[in-house]
């Protein structure tokens, strides 16, 4: 293992504050945005993953692969794996913080193949905050949460404001979002693009 494997967070990082209205454990989270490709009901062939709130400030995340998920024949394509955890660790960060971020890095390893028909179990942390960068890894445990890890992931995220989202996506998908929403629902929004 190389010596970056090792060392998580590369960087010294204080120890996350959790925001007062995080989830509880065992908190069901939903979409946050219906037409996400990685957890939306309405994105036709996205990954629908599925989220909750855990022990320990984590999160975790349900993946069913399909075969529609395919690289080589019967096995998930690295590709949308990969996509699973952005998912997943883009939630941790959201949903503990409560701080609009988006993906500056995404390290995957993968160590075993994952088949068509199985369940990968994401369980994702944050592990450090060091100004603007939050650090946060992930297990990707096959079939079972304690089932043999699969897949591995450490990300980088770089807290942004929410103007980002308004210059750099599509305002009128925005406000259409926004005035879908509740006022609370607004309160408890979090961006994870």
């Amino acid at each position: 293992m190389g010596e970056r494997m090792r060392t998580w967070p590369p960087v010294e990082t204080e120890p996350p504050t959790i925001h007062r209205h995080a989830p509880e454990p065992g908190e069901k989270l939903s979409s946050h945005y219906a037409e996400c490709f990685g957890c939306g009901p309405e994105q036709p062939g996205g990954l629908r993953i599925e989220t909750e709130a855990a022990e320990n400030n984590m999160v975790r995340a349900r993946f069913e692969v399909t075969k529609n998920h395919q690289g080589a024949p019967g096995l998930a394509h690295g590709g949308l794996l990969a996509c699973a955890f952005d998912e997943a660790l883009g939630v941790v960060v959201g949903q503990m913080l409560r701080r609009p971020a988006v993906t500056g890095r995404l390290e995957t390893d993968f160590r075993r193949p994952v088949p068509v028909g199985s369940v990968l179990h994401i369980a994702a942390k944050v592990d450090g905050v060091a100004g603007r960068k939050i650090y946060a890894s992930a297990d990707g445990h096959l079939d079972a949460e304690d089932g043999p890890i699969a897949v591995q992931a450490r990300a980088l995220f770089i807290s942004v404001g929410l103007d980002h989202f308004i210059k750099h996506g599509d305002a009128d998908a925005l406000r259409k979002l926004g005035a879908s929403m509740s006022e609370r629902e607004r309160e408890g929004w979090d961006v994870n693009p």
